[in-house]
């Protein structure tokens, strides 16, 4: 840790054994910020990306630079760290802006990347679906519109040293930006109509699902946390999983019965801290199954420290207020069980009694997480008696499937049944009721 003139604190730290290795690309990380910044996350990433990190250096400062990110002192820094740590790509860990990335790399003198470039290209490698491929494409037009400006800037420096209108700012340069503009727009507008078909394809998809009301949870939580392998232990399923950020990118539903009732069970996206919110914007339809989920599965790995844990927490909390989710009925659940001592496991059981602690490895906490899954959705259901005619069978066997569990009495005038439905549910059947309208509140 040394102090700059400035009084600021700035720390630079040597790169590891294993991470000095000839890797392809070779990363030195840097950030710029008022707080003590911690580059293990952009690490990850990187790593995730398969990019070596050899090197690293923060700043405090109270604002980035508006001209080169860090302050000129350090950009002289990493400039002489570069050559010893052997890197051949720098990588922010913030989004930088076209001027900053190109004054950069013009003095440093290798490719400048920011994190959400790093986080684009691994949303493009992991993206498997054709949706999801269609919102990685769009969110890395949406981040290289406004880059295209700076490829063309020789012409623009031409033009000043020549006059308006000079030799060499008109031609095939000039309108090269211009058709590159142009056609990115026009993928852009393609791309956003071709989402907006997969949309309205998935919200049929979707009340087809409210009309048979299976319940459906959502998995969401903090990348790496552990939600496929939840997904596959809770349903059976074979949910690919993998030890690096963002593995599951393009929604996955699987069914379980809790007490005879189907439920469906969505795993989404992970979240990190400083998501882009192109990447918001993008994944929208994926993240719509979380806002519109009768209930969302928070997935925590309980195994970080407990600043750690709350800073995950209130990351995922905060997209989940901005796409709208905020108000939906949530449940904590502190995954990877299997790894904490006796002290961790007191720890979270006081910091976070309601939470439901769990392993997805070992399926310790499962059947209690299914339990209280069940419970909770209970509270939302509405008692009903209904007479049912004997030529309504297909009925009968709509409502059996939507409750789950039932009890029928034959009667001469028809089938008398008694079930609990949720209330939006139950409000079809009034004119079966016995009453003539379903019992509960």
């Amino acid at each position: 840790m040394e102090r700059s003139r400035n009084g600021r604190t700035t720390e630079t730290r040597p790169a590891s054994p294993e991470e000095a290795g000839r890797a392809k690309q070779r990363a030195f990380c840097i950030a710029a910020s008022p707080e003590t910044v911690d580059l293990e996350e952009l690490k990850e990433l990187l790593r995730t990306a398969g990019v070596a990190t050899v090197g690293e250096l923060t700043q405090k400062r109270d604002a980035v630079h508006p001209n080169t990110y860090l302050g000129s002192g350090k950009v002289a820094e990493v400039k002489a760290a570069l050559k010893e740590a052997d890197a051949n790509v720098v990588v922010a860990d913030d989004e930088l802006t076209p001027r900053q990335q190109r004054n950069l790399e013009s003095e440093l003198d290798v490719p400048v990347l920011d994190r959400t470039s790093v986080i684009l290209d691994i949303f493009a490698s992991h993206a498997h679906t054709a949706e999801g491929k269609m919102q990685v494409e769009l969110a890395q037009l949406e981040y290289n519109m406004a880059r295209m400006r700076g490829l063309w800037t020789h012409l623009e420096r031409l033009g000043a040293g020549r006059g308006v209108g000079g030799i060499g700012t008109r031609g095939p340069g000039e309108s090269q930006i211009e058709t590159d503009r142009r056609l990115a727009r026009d993928r852009i507008t393609v791309l956003r109509r071709r989402l907006e078909d997969v949309k309205a394809t998935r919200a049929t998809q979707r009340a087809e699902r409210e009309r048979a009301h299976l319940p459906n949870v959502a998995l969401a939580g903090y990348t790496n946390a552990g939600k496929s392998t939840l997904l596959n232990a809770l349903t059976g399923s074979d949910v690919g999983v993998r030890d690096r950020l963002f593995h599951t990118l393009d929604p996955t539903t699987r069914t379980l019965k809790l007490h005879g009732r189907t439920f469906l069970f969505t795993d989404t996206v992970g979240f990190i801290r400083k998501l882009p919110h192109g990447l918001v914007n993008a994944f929208a339809a994926t993240l719509e199954e979380t806002k519109l989920a009768d209930m969302v599965l928070h997935v925590v790995d309980a195994s970080t420290d407990e600043d750690e844990l709350v800073e995950m927490t209130r990351a995922v909390e905060d997209v989940l207020e901005e796409i709208d989710a905020g108000s939906s009925p949530r449940m904590l659940v502190l995954n990877k069980a299997d790894i904490l001592d006796d002290e961790r496991r007191r720890e979270l059981s006081f910091r976070h009694p309601d939470a439901v602690l769990v392993s997805a490895q070992t399926g310790e906490g499962l059947e209690e997480l299914q339990e209280r899954i069940h419970i909770e959705f209970e509270k939302t259901l509405v008692d009903i008696e209904l007479l049912v005619p004997y030529n309504q069978g297909a009925l009968l066997h709509e409502i059996h499937e939507i409750a789950g569990e039932l009890d029928r009495e034959d009667r001469p005038e028809g089938v008398k049944v008694a079930a609990r439905l949720p209330k939006v549910v139950a409000e079809r059947y009034g004119r079966y009721a016995l009453n003539g309208q379903p019992s509960g509140d």
